[in-house]
């Protein structure tokens, strides 16, 4: 018997605020029950665990936690610890994702989108968590 892996799941101190990010980033969907509640309502599961899935059902997860360091990547004091690789199918997508990334609150690390080898972002999510996005 071989494990499968069943969801990657991001620490974070505003479980909601981090899954609205990715959610609009990359165009996911909550799991039946985890979206968010109607305005002024308690919003419990927000500040527990929640579960974004694409078409595929394949799950991003959210895990509040009372402290998190941000990493200070590309410096090594708080290393990355975990990252998303993303992909895009070329140049002027990748142009467009960094738009959007940007406009839903990433910050921008690292650029390297004029490497003909391997053109690609590095951001920063609004809890500090790295990821890229790369023309492959």
């Amino acid at each position: 018997m071989i494990p499968r892996i069943r969801q990657v799941v991001l620490d974070t101190t505003d479980a909601r605020a981090l899954a609205e990010f990715y959610r609009e980033l990359f165009g996911l969907s909550y799991r039946p029950g985890d979206e968010p509640p109607p305005p002024g309502e308690p919003d419990p599961r927000g500040r527990d665990w929640l579960v974004l899935q694409n078409d595929d059902g394949v799950p991003l997860a959210f895990q509040q936690v009372d402290e998190l360091p941000r990493s200070t990547w590309p410096e090594p004091v708080i290393p990355q610890q975990l990252h998303l690789d993303t992909t895009v199918p070329d140049l002027a997508a990748l142009t467009e994702a960094r738009d959007r990334a940007l406009a839903v609150g990433a910050t921008l690390l690292y650029d390297r989108s004029g490497d003909p080898e391997e053109a690609l972002y590095v951001f920063a999510d609004p809890m500090g968590h790295p990821f890229c996005i790369f023309v492959g």
